[in-house]
């Protein structure tokens, strides 16, 4: 028990740390950085411009990412929120000119980083070069999503952890369907 309130009360003070860092120029670019993650833009664009230019490699790229992410939202906002009821970092931590609209669902997990990181994670394995790319607007998106008040650190990393399963099924499910197939 003891060691659970520890690993709360740490959570509760780095949160408050991130959410009090930075110039207001870092806090306005999260903002753009947000809009462009809200309802998976960011990812159906990335992976709308890697069909585009990639050929055959980058349309079997965008297809595996939009399948994990399909798949990390389901278990991230489908699932988890549904089964663990966590507040969101209360708004009095976030500096009045950042407040900004926030979701009414639970804070735990952050399904925007479980979508990024899924994305990202299915990428790579098909083309290195655009899942490091990915990869990197992904942390982008996560450090956002506690910087900008919506999610605690663990929120976060569970959040990425979900993303990672996403991205590992996606990659599975050929090899597991042709095990199943006559």
């Amino acid at each position: 028990m003891e060691l659970t309130g520890t690993l709360r009360d740490g959570d509760r003070r780095l949160a408050r740390r991130v959410i009090a860092w930075g110039p207001s120029w870092l806090r306005r670019g999260g903002l753009a950085w947000e809009e462009a993650a809200e309802h998976t833009k960011l990812w159906w664009a990335a992976a709308g411009t890697m069909a585009a230019v990639g050929g055959a490699r980058g349309r079997r790229a965008a297809v595996a990412g939009l399948s994990a992410t399909a798949v990390a939202e389901v278990l991230s906002n489908g699932i988890a929120k549904q089964v663990y009821e966590r507040r969101r970092p209360p708004r009095e931590w976030v500096p009045p000119d950042a407040l900004r609209e926030r979701p009414d669902s639970s804070s735990f997990p952050s399904g925007h980083t479980a979508a990024a990181v899924a994305f990202s994670g299915a990428v790579a394995p098909t083309w290195p070069v655009a899942g490091a790319a990915c990869g990197a607007a992904a942390v982008l998106v996560a450090a956002q999503r506690v910087h900008g008040g919506a999610h605690y650190p663990s929120d976060v990393a569970a959040g990425g952890a979900i993303g990672l399963v996403g991205a590992a099924l996606v990659r599975a499910a050929p090899r597991l369907i042709r095990r199943r197939l006559p």
